[in-house]
């Protein structure tokens, strides 16, 4: 049976998330800088001979792994991805689970990108990289910036991508037990809809520290825990914030820190041993860059 396994997706946080203004359709202009770092979930890829996409969840007991509702974002994928290119071909995928869900890392769309590569070589579909990130719009904002293979200054309502390099730099990740509804944040009269633009040159004088996440205030009113996050994180001299829609925090690490004797003070103090904490490194590229040509 021809397979591809050991797919990488990555998880990405936000550098900062502005948000500007609230169109009338109901969807929010922002401004952000998406950066992928080196949290990853796992996906493996098997061949079928007619048109069935099944999903399968590693991370579950086998008696407890039933078939997903077609809701999930890697069968969505893959089926427009079907439905783009007439292929009459199917797919097992299979996933290990490792960034944490409702963390506003992007692991649900990271995957659904992963897939959409994996499945264009398997099919051999040969698709260029903007004709996968022209089937993905229309399934989630966060997905053409994965297919982007780049980190990346992100405006409009997520879907202007530009390509940005990036110091490499390592970072404090720390995911509360409990999340947050990215819908509710965004419904919620209390968010900050009015932050005035800025450019990838204000960034760029200072890109660590930069802005803010205009999300978090409500964020930290709805999940407490990402509030507790923070001030745990400072604890420690970290300046944190709170990535996406959350409830994942984050801090830069000073390179004259020791990452492992910043892991090992924390994980002395932590007042949760359910929450996830990792030192990470942001990426230059996608694990699949090359997996896809930029054009025909």
């Amino acid at each position: 049976m021809k397979s591809i396994s050991d797919v990488l997706a990555p998880a990405k946080i936000n550098l900062f998330l502005h948000i500007n203004q609230k169109r009338s359709d109901g969807y929010h202009l922002l401004q952000s800088v998406f950066m992928m770092i080196d949290w990853y979930d796992r996906l493996h890829f098997e061949l079928l001979q007619d048109e069935r996409i099944e999903r399968i969840d590693l991370n579950l007991d086998k008696t407890q792994r039933n078939q997903l509702p077609a809701i999930d974002l890697c069968v969505k994928a893959a089926h427009a991805l079907q439905k783009a290119s007439k292929c009459t071909k199917g797919a097992r995928i299979l996933l290990e689970k490792h960034i944490p869900q409702q963390a506003g890392m992007g692991g649900g769309s990271s995957n659904a990108a992963s897939t959409l590569i994996a499945l264009n070589r398997l099919w051999d579909l040969n698709l260029s990289r903007q004709e996968l990130i022209k089937i993905a719009l229309p399934l989630g904002a966060d997905i053409p910036f994965f297919l982007l293979g780049t980190n990346a200054w992100v405006e409009g309502i997520g879907e202007k991508l530009k390509p940005i390099k990036l110091e490499p730099h390592q970072w404090v990740v720390l995911k509360p037990k409990l999340g947050v509804s990215t819908q509710e944040i965004f419904q919620d009269p209390q968010l900050q809809r009015s932050t005035k633009t800025v450019t990838i040159f204000d960034f760029a004088a200072q890109p660590i520290g930069f802005g803010r996440n205009d999300l978090q205030p409500v964020a930290q009113r709805l999940c407490p825990q990402i509030g507790e996050a923070i001030n745990w994180l400072a604890k420690a001299g970290l300046d944190a914030r709170m990535t996406g829609s959350g409830s994942a925090v984050f801090a830069n690490l000073p390179k004259d820190v020791n990452g492992a004797s910043i892991i090992s003070f924390l994980e002395m103090s932590q007042p949760n041993s359910d929450w996830e904490l990792r030192v990470c490194s942001n990426l230059d590229n996608h694990p699949l860059a090359d997996w896809v040509s930029s054009d025909k």
